[in-house]
């Protein structure tokens, strides 16, 4: 169909021929007169192509006569003048554009959206930006947007829809080739005729309603700022994950598209772009509403990780959006855009703080039972090792380094934290250093907690559990250990071995007291007799302690299985060796006199059975443990 009017270009005809081409066009005017002779044909509609052209050069006979009478002083609105024929042709094309506008619209479902914007997703290395919750061993399961095939949104039409590609964005032929040139041969009447906010209400008014439709489908809510702000997170979450996901679509396919049969149909004609701006500003402004409710909400450690995935997805779409909303007319979109994303890099900086100190400050005063991992470790640990998942955006973000010492809060005495080597600025990013002082006031902290346990060997298998945790995970991320650096792994590593240590001393050093040979002869000297009565006490204070160390500390936990096992080891290779000296150099002693049984209640072998209950976190068994001597 003929996309232009060319009227100008065209001779004037002589007078004679002029009216009679005049008269005829006035006549097929009149005659498609939607007002009087209502008929549901419509000229556009298929059937005879000719008689829609004819139509067109008919209105540009009308605009004609109209421009050459613009200086006469007859109303427009007479019957039978050009100007009052040119008010039916529009009346006439408005409903001829509002027709081709819903009847052509090329069907596609949410489905075939949702699949094909999964080739331009934005982080190649952890796939969805959903993340998991920073609690151990807790994954949330993504928001599949596709519906099932009885649910899927058809958005009118019957032909198969074709993509185009550019970049990231995935644009869809919203309209057949030939709908669209109807659609701007008609716009290019109206527009020349004056009629121009007519037509662009008309093609506002339509897209804007499949717009909304898609919105529908993809699940996207009219809320305000308030609404979004009081929701509960766990709703917020999950909604989170669905808005990214669909600003994908609706930035990457759904705006695109709009704006490219826009430009299909009005490119050259409507300087302003009136008619994109009708389509689709109120709903870009719903669509971001959304975020920025995000990211002027309050601040809380649980967020981080979805604002984060809303700053990385708003951050990727932004190229996006300055090219599908580059008139004058959307511009406060793009601003709008950049400061949401400015906002929640603020937020970010701002949660990573507080979690800081939150880690401080976490109040609990009730001891783990046996002294097991604190569930403030484990929380932390996770969440770390989630940041280090963020890496390449937060060390763009955090451009700050913590101070290397700190008051504890609400502490007038002027005593703070201790001291803590932070990497050189040189050496680390300021990212990598937040990490390590989030570990070291957390170490901070399980000190603090290992004190509520009047067992100092308890209060030491306590921090080992917890420093031996940390180590785990951070060598279990290749990203957290290439930031926290091999320096102050190998401290953490020695520390809980030390810690390890010590507990073993705090534990054994007592009875290994026990098995000395000091005092037991008579007369000073290794030669001389044995004092019975003193080697029967011995045997008892060993038993008595050894009994007491087995009760209690079966109940203690270890809970990873290797530390648990290098401990039982360790303690073997002080405990049994010795004992079995003892034993070998003395039994006789006791073998000769009454009842031995009542003094020499383990073998060596016994000792090693029973160390295996060591550190499981429940009593040990019942039954004995001697008779094998």
């Amino acid at each position: 169909m003929d996309g232009s009017d060319g009227s100008d270009a065209l001779p004037t005809p002589p007078a004679a021929t002029a009216a009679a081409d005049l008269k005829a066009a006035e006549q097929l005017i009149l005659h498609w007169d939607p007002t009087s002779s209502p008929s549901d044909r419509m000229l556009f509609d298929g059937g005879d192509r000719a008689e829609a052209e004819r139509y067109l050069h008919a209105v540009d006979e009308i605009r004609r006569a109209v421009r050459n009478s613009a200086g006469n002083s007859g109303s427009p609105r007479k019957s039978g003048t050009p100007a009052s024929t040119i008010q039916i042709a529009m009346v006439r094309l408005e409903d001829e554009f509002r027709h081709i506008l819903v009847s052509r619209a090329i069907a596609f479902e949410i489905d075939s959206i949702v699949d094909l914007n999964s080739l331009s997703l934005p982080r190649s290395d952890s796939g969805d930006l959903a993340s998991d919750l920073p609690e151990p061993d807790a994954a949330e399961e993504g928001l599949d947007l596709r519906r099932s095939a009885g649910s899927s949104g058809n958005l009118g039409g019957s032909s198969t829809p074709s993509y185009r590609s550019t970049s990231s964005i995935r644009e869809i032929d919203l309209l057949p080739d030939d709908a669209s040139q109807d659609l701007r041969s008609i716009a290019d009447r109206m527009i020349a005729s004056g009629y121009s906010r007519e037509c662009f209400q008309v093609y506002g008014s339509v897209r804007k309603s499949a717009v909304e439709l898609c919105f529908r489908h993809l699940g996207i809510e009219r809320l305000s700022i308030g609404d979004v702000q009081r929701l509960d997170w766990v709703v917020l979450e999950s909604k989170i994950r669905r808005w990214i996901r669909a600003a994908r679509v609706c930035i990457r396919i759904i705006f695109a598209s709009e704006r490219r049969l826009c430009d299909l149909i009005f490119a050259g004609l409507a300087g302003d772009d009136a008619p994109f701006v009708e389509t689709v500003k109120g709903a870009a402004v719903q669509l971001l509403s959304f975020a920025e409710a995000i990211s002027i909400g309050r601040r809380s450690p649980e967020k981080l990780f979805k604002i984060l995935d809303l700053h990385d997805a708003l951050t990727d779409l932004l190229p996006d959006v300055a090219v599908i909303f580059q008139s004058r007319a959307l511009e406060s979109l793009n601003t709008q855009v950049s400061d949401i994303i400015a906002r929640l890099a603020e937020a970010v900086r701002g949660i990573l703080s507080e979690f800081e100190n939150a880690v401080l400050r976490e109040p609990s005063k009730i001891a783990v039972p046996g002294g097991t991992l604190h569930p403030l470790t484990r929380y932390v640990m996770n969440y770390i090792s989630l940041i280090s998942d963020y890496k390449q955006t937060l060390i763009q973000l955090i451009v700050s380094r913590p101070p290397a010492t700190h008051r504890l809060p609400g502490d007038d005495t002027g005593v703070g934290l201790p001291e803590v080597d932070l990497p050189e600025p040189a050496k680390q990013s300021p990212l990598a250093s937040h990490l390590i002082w989030i570990i070291f006031v957390l170490q901070f902290n399980m000190e603090s907690k290992a004190q509520l346990y009047k067992d100092a060997a308890l209060s030491h298998l306590f921090l080992m559990n917890n420093v031996h945790y940390i180590v785990q995970k951070v060598k279990g991320s290749p990203e957290l250990q290439e930031m926290i650096g091999d320096d102050y792994l190998k401290k953490l590593t020695a520390k809980y071995r030390q810690l390890a240590n010590s507990y073993v001393r705090a534990t054994w050093v007592k009875i290994l007291h026990c098995l000395r040979d000091e005092g037991l002869h008579v007369g000073g000297s290794f030669s001389s007799s044995v004092s019975k009565s003193t080697l029967r006490d011995r045997f008892k204070a060993f038993n008595a302690a050894f009994d007491e160390v087995h009760r209690t500390q079966a109940a203690w936990f270890v809970p990873e299985s290797q530390l648990r096992e290098e401990l039982r080891i360790s303690i073997s290779e002080r405990l049994i060796p010795a004992y079995r000296a003892f034993l070998g150099r003395f039994r006789q002693h006791i073998e000769s006199g009454r009842h031995p049984e009542m003094y020499i209640k383990y073998s060596a072998e016994d000792l090693e059975i029973a160390l295996s209950d060591f550190f499981e976190g429940c009593p040990p068994p019942l039954h004995g443990r001697r008779k094998s001597h």
